[in-house]
């Protein structure tokens, strides 16, 4: 049998929200120091230059990610998949979802920041055709240590 994955946007930071983000900050923690953590607060994901959505898998919230919207780029932010839907094909669901999103929003990059400890999602961005580039936007003004775990990533959208 077929699953159905729905991709959502989210307007507000619902008791869902709280507890699947939450899920996601004791996921990094896990791995990575908070100076290493660099991703955007509950109340950060609602703002206007970001999208944030959420994905069920067969009606049952599962994972999220975002888009913020900058200038010259756009980058994914709090991508998440809970680890009881890992492996069918809801990252790869948002994913599309975001870069369609982006490319609609008018840009033509997509850039990204994960972990690299990450070995999953690094996989996934790789296999969606983002390649490693250089540190970007804020990124670049922050301290080497605090960066020192990050990888970075862009992909051209233009043809999504």
């Amino acid at each position: 049998m077929d699953r159905m994955i729905v991709v959502v946007r989210q307007h507000t930071a619902t008791e869902e929200v709280r507890t699947l983000i939450g899920e996601l900050d004791r996921t990094l923690a896990q791995k990575y120091s908070p100076e290493e953590q660099h991703g955007l607060s509950l109340e950060a994901i609602f703002e206007p230059h970001v999208r944030f959505f959420l994905a069920r898998l067969d009606g049952v919230l599962v994972g999220c990610g975002g888009v913020a919207f900058f200038d010259a780029f756009a980058e994914v932010k709090r991508m998440y998949v809970r680890e009881s839907a890992r492996g069918r094909g809801v990252a790869q669901t948002l994913l599309a979802h975001i870069e369609v999103e982006a490319s609609t929003g008018g840009h033509r990059v997509l850039r990204l920041e994960t972990g690299d400890r990450l070995d999953a999602a690094i996989r996934l961005y790789e296999r969606a055709g983002f390649h490693r580039c250089a540190v970007f936007g804020d990124y670049a003004s922050m301290e080497p240590r605090s960066i020192a775990a990050s990888l970075f990533f862009e992909k051209d959208i233009t043809s999504v």
